[in-house]
Formats: structure tokens, C-alpha cells, sequence
């Protein structure tokens, strides 16, 4: 062993001049020899030498800077190292930036376009680092020309959401792999061919859920640790129904419909005026019903019989006698158990006729007017749906009207700073929400501090949402309303239990 011009100990040479190392010193590369020292050939002398210096204090003692990593330490992948350094960028030591490796793939879940509370109460507490919520109109199913636009308009959220997400300081490998379902519908043509009137989704880290949503939503991008539902309001499964009743002189067709759509209801009726005369041919008693027999309503036309026997009637006579078989059935295979609304849609003179002869107790005093016997089943529904906005809007007029007439009192309130609390310890019986409003902050159930900012912050929850959830939960009802409907000009009001 010898010295350099520093009177520092070097590396003993062997008889093919390779060093040798001193015990304790750093070592070279190549082939291991013991205590896991290498031994350094001549050529890479001045390498060795230089990293003595850095690494080095003495003979057998590390530098004070060094951190010892223990020899069986396991490190752990995506940890920074020096193998494959040179392909990597910077590291970053944030959660939301090491989060790039590649992740399972994340199932791709369609929710039912009515939802129950308890599927609604199910994504509405789902909670995470970061929530995506997407809401967007769109075209429905058989437009195939507008399909694009849809697609386009996604495309455009999705940019949006990205954008949003870096400056989060979110990096791009974390974001793509958030977007990635998102991007495979894009590819999916069944998808897009399958639209209603408006979309929702769902993203979290390995979550994926949408709905097709059968009303119209305002667009919305929302993100935060949990998903905003408030839109979804509307969704939530009711009792609300009423059959439709189209009738002519030729055919008869029943449909069920809700808040959403309608339905061919199959029931075998007879089909014409001359369908029902064959019938009675063989029993002129089949369709005689005299006015004080009949179950239902009373006759329009007093003091007169319906049927094919007695004499030669009159089109009006047939045609009661008609309708009045068509009403027979009905009554026995759907109305005798229902209490749903009845609406009548057929020829103005059509429709006092079967009434005149119709036993059940809930025909609506409206009616579709005009022949509907060809009109498609779409339109149709459009016509029988804005007739029964009244049926559908009772419970919400039941309620704005409660609301009017304890406007005075301290059970109503449309103060954010005094409705967020009650929603969350339970007093709100019915809760009023402007379509679209956010107010952003935070609760503090436990100390029942409130505090609201002016816009959304990293710690920001939507404090709204949080009071649509919460209202729901201790089982108070929830009106989703437009700006104008509201009954104070704000974004949200309350009539309080107590």
C-alpha cells in the first residue's frame, strides 16, 4: 500500500496492478471480494480516489452527510433509485404526484336512471382525496346526427377537467389514469346511440360510475373529496304515475307513465266499432247496462241504455257501446286495484262519450284532444306530460304553499348561515334549492362552526349539497327549482321542523 502526493493511504496493488481496497473505504466496481468490498482497476484509480474524498472521513468512517440505508431494506415501487434514474423525471414527494404507476383497471359502472335513497345516499357519502363530478346535456337515443355533438361536447369537458386538475398540482400520469374509463366511452358507439336528455359521472381513484338521466341537467364540473348530487334530486324514485288512454273508433291502446317516460301497457281490447258489435251478435246482453246498473260515473246521455240489442242505434250509441266494452276490461284487468290518474286522448266528441260510460273513479278533467291514434309513442308522451305538469308538481305547490303561510314565523328560514346547521342536526322538513347554486365552506358539526368562502379553496365543501344530502337522511324532502320558482330570491330556503 502506498501514498498519494497528500500523504493519504492508497490501495495496495496486486501483480496484475489492480488496487486493492484498505478495509472500511468505499468501494469500486466489478468483482465482489470480502465484506462486500470490490476491488478497483488502475483505470478507474481517479475515480476511486475522488470518491474516497467526498464519502470518506478517515480510514474506516463515513462522512457525517451519509444516510445508511440498512442492507435488507425493501424498497418499494415507484421509490426513487438510481437503477433506471436516467428515464425518470423529477420526483415529487407530494401523494397527488407519486400516485403515476400504472393502476388496475377500474370497472366502468352504469346506475339506473331512478335511483332509491339508498343508492342515492350510497354515492352522495362517497368520499376521497379528489371526487370528479360531471353533469352535461345531451341528445336522446335515435338522433344520430347530433350523436357527434355529444361526443364533442364530452371531449370539452374532459379537457376541462384535466386542466383543472393541474392546477391542483396534480401531475399528468395521476390524471390520466382518473380519465382513462372516461376516454374509453369516447371509443364506444353503443354509448353515445343510447342517450337520454342529460349524462352524469362519477370519477374517483378507481371508481367509475354514470347515469343516463332522463331530465335535462344544468352543465357542471365539480371537484371535491365528495360527489356532488344535488342535480340528481329529480331521479329519486316516487309514486307518481297515470295511464293514458287512447281511443278512436278503430282501436283502443293503454300506456302506463311517470315523471320520465311511458310505457305500451298489454292489455287484449277490442279493436273497433265493428269488433264489439260482432261480440254482442252473439249475446245482445253482453254490453246492456242500464244507468242505475252501471258502477262508475253517471250516464251523459240520461235515461238512455247502452248495447247492440234493443233496436237500430245511432254511430253515438255504438260507439258508447264500444267504449263501454273497452271500459269493462279495463276495469276487471287493471282500474278495479288502481287510484293513478286516467287521462282520455282522441276526437273532441269522442271524449264525454267515454266518460259517460267509464267506471272508473280518477279520470283526470283534462283531456288530449285531436286524433292520437297514429301519433309516435315520443310525441305522444311530450303531449300527455306537459297535460299532468300539475299532477307532478302537486307536492312541490303542497309544499312552496306551507312554506308561504309560515313566511312570518321562525320555522322558515333562507339564511345560509342558519340552514346548513339545521340540515345537519335534522330540522329541515322540507328544503328548497335553486338550480346550479354552489356556496362554498365548511361545518364543523361537532363545534357547529360555520365558516363560508367566497370561492372554492383546497378545504372547501359544497355546502349546499351537503344540506340537500343531510335533509334527505333524517328524512325531510328535497325540491330541486328554478331560479324564478323559488320562494324567496336566494339560493336555497328552508321550512324547519322545530
Amino acid at each position: 500500500m502506498g501514498k498519494d502526493k497528500n500523504n493519504k493511504k492508497v490501495m495496495g496493488k496486486d501483480a496484475n496492478g489492480t488496487f486493492h481496497l484498505v478495509n472500511g473505504k468505499p468501494s469500486g466496481i466489478k468483482k465482489k471480494e470480502e465484506l462486500d468490498l470490490l476491488p478497483t482497476a488502475p483505470e478507474d484509480m481517479e475515480q476511486y480516489l475522488a470518491v474516497t474524498d467526498k464519502y470518506a472521513a478517515d480510514e474506516d468512517v463515513l462522512a457525517e452527510n451519509i444516510r445508511v440505508r440498512h442492507r435488507n431494506r425493501i424498497v418499494l415501487k415507484g421509490e426513487n433509485s438510481t437503477k433506471g434514474k436516467e428515464n425518470r423525471g423529477e420526483s415529487n414527494k407530494s401523494d397527488k404526484q407519486n400516485k403515476t404507476e400504472e393502476q388496475p383497471t377500474t370497472e366502468i359502472e352504469q346506475l339506473p336512471g331512478l335511483l332509491t335513497r339508498e343508492r342515492f345516499t350510497e354515492l352522495a357519502n362517497y368520499k376521497d382525496g379528489i371526487t370528479i363530478s360531471l353533469y352535461f346535456g345531451t341528445n336522446p337515443a335515435g338522433v344520430e346526427a347530433n350523436e357527434p355533438f355529444d361526443i364533442i361536447s364530452f371531449k370539452s369537458t374532459l379537457n376541462t377537467v384535466e386542466q383543472m386538475l393541474l392546477e391542483r398540482d396534480y401531475n399528468r400520469g395521476t390524471i390520466q389514469n382518473l380519465l382513462k374509463p372516461a376516454h374509453e366511452l369516447i371509443q364506444d358507439e353503443s354509448f353515445w346511440k343510447t342517450m337520454n336528455q342529460g349524462l352524469g359521472i362519477f370519477i374517483a381513484e378507481g371508481f367509475f360510475k354514470y347515469i343516463k338521466m332522463p331530465v335535462e341537467t344544468v352543465q357542471k364540473v365539480v371537484l371535491e373529496s365528495t360527489f356532488y348530487v344535488t342535480p340528481l334530486i329529480p331521479l329519486l324514485t316516487s309514486n307518481e304515475y297515470f295511464y293514458l288512454l287512447v281511443m278512436s273508433k278503430q282501436t283502443v291502446k293503454l300506456f302506463k307513465a311517470d315523471a320520465f317516460g311511458m310505457q305500451h301497457v298489454a292489455v287484449e281490447l277490442p279493436q273497433g266499432v265493428e269488433d264489439v258489435q260482432g261480440v254482442a251478435e252473439t249475446d245482445s246482453t253482453t254490453f246492456r247496462r242500464s244507468e242505475s246498473g252501471r258502477r262508475g260515473n253517471p250516464a251523459a246521455i240520461p235515461g238512455q241504455s247502452h248495447g247492440a240489442g234493443g233496436g237500430n242505434p245511432d254511430g253515438k250509441e255504438r260507439l258508447a257501446t264500444y267504449f263501454e266494452a273497452v271500459d269493462d276490461l279495463l276495469w276487471d284487468k287493471v282500474f278495479n286495484k288502481e287510484n293513478a290518474p286516467l287521462v282520455l286522448a282522441g276526437v273532441e266528441y269522442e271524449i264525454p262519450i267515454y266518460k259517460s260510460v267509464c267506471d272508473y273513479h280518477n279520470v283526470w278533467d283534462k283531456a288530449l284532444t285531436g286524433s292520437r291514434e297514429h301519433q309516435e309513442t315520443k310525441s305522444l308522451y311530450k303531449d300527455a306530460r306537459a297535460l299532468m305538469e300539475p299532477y307532478f308538481m302537486q307536492r312541490t305547490t303542497k309544499a312552496l304553499e306551507q312554506f308561504g303561510n309560515r313566511s312570518a314565523t321562525e320555522l322558515t328560514s333562507s339564511i345560509v348561515n342558519d340552514v346548513v346547521p339545521a340540515a345537519y342536526y335534522g330540522r329541515v322538513a322540507q328544503l328548497f334549492v335553486c338550480k346550479g347554486e354552489h356556496v362554498w365552506g365548511t361545518f364543523d358539526e361537532m363545534l357547529s362552526e360555520l365558516q363560508i368562502h367566497d370561492s372554492q379553496q383546497p378545504e372547501s365543501e359544497d355546502l349546499i349539497d351537503n344540506a340537500v344530502v343531510r335533509t334527505l337522511s333524517t328524512g325531510g324532502e328535497v325540491f330541486l327549482l328554478d331560479k324564478e320558482k323559488m320562494p324567496v330570491d336566494g339560493c336555497l330556503a328552508a321550512l324547519l321542523r322545530y
